[in-house]
């Protein structure tokens, strides 16, 4: 194998999938809502160990996952609480 040959990095499937969870963790009610952003968070989590690898893009990308997780668990907890007074 030739030492000048280098391969693009591709982004991780965790990290992908924690920005999807993220995002449809606001689409949904506040149980789905939790555990999508759950997802997210550990997904995001993994993304990033991953994108330690020099093989693999996505750290960035895994931490928008994991934020966008954070966000979504704080949304689902407030809709949760408006269910529950309405």
């Amino acid at each position: 194998m030739n030492a000048n040959e280098s391969s693009r990095a591709a982004f991780s499937i965790p990290s992908i999938l924690a920005v999807v969870a993220a995002v449809a963790s606001f689409n949904v009610g506040a149980f789905f809502g939790l555990l999508l952003a759950g997802l997210a968070v550990v997904l995001g989590a993994i993304g990033v160990v991953l994108a330690l690898s020099p093989k693999t893009r996505g750290g960035i990308f895994s931490m928008i996952g994991v934020a966008g997780g954070i966000i979504g668990i704080i949304a689902a907890v407030i809709k949760a609480i408006m269910w529950l007074l309405a």
